[in-house]
């Protein structure tokens, strides 16, 4: 993957869309809640946690500089998956999306960063 576009100091915002297999509606409500994570070798690292808004996206911002891309144990890549829950317990989690290339998804936004749009997610919900 190539290199990040932004600086350290500039955040990354990922968002993404839940709605409801078979019905097509969004998932809202305060008993659900997302948390994104990238997939590593040993640990995956924990970026966010978001609830749903009212056309079920999520919004979770985190900055890429306080990830040790040197570190050779590290992937130099983002590998995303999302865990989606209700009241606390697990009922959607993502495949791994390997090696997502930032540079092909971001949209820059000036002085706030980068948006990735993930897309959207049927859920049995």
């Amino acid at each position: 993957m190539a290199k990040y576009s932004l600086g350290k100091e500039m955040d990354i915002e990922v968002s993404a869309r839940f709605i409801a297999r078979g019905t097509d509606t969004p998932i809202t409500g305060k008993e659900y809640n997302v948390r994104l994570f990238d997939k590593d070798f040993i640990e995956d690292d924990y970026l966010g946690e978001s609830g749903l808004d009212g056309n079920g996206k999520i919004h979770i911002r985190f900055n890429p500089g306080k990830f040790d891309r040197n570190d050779p144990i590290r992937e130099t890549s983002l590998d995303f998956y999302f865990v989606l829950f209700k009241n606390g317990s697990e009922i959607f989690r993502s495949k791994v999306m390997d090696d997502v290339d930032i540079e092909a998804l971001e949209a820059f936004r000036m002085g706030k960063g980068e948006l990735i749009d993930l897309g959207t997610f049927l859920v049995d919900a």
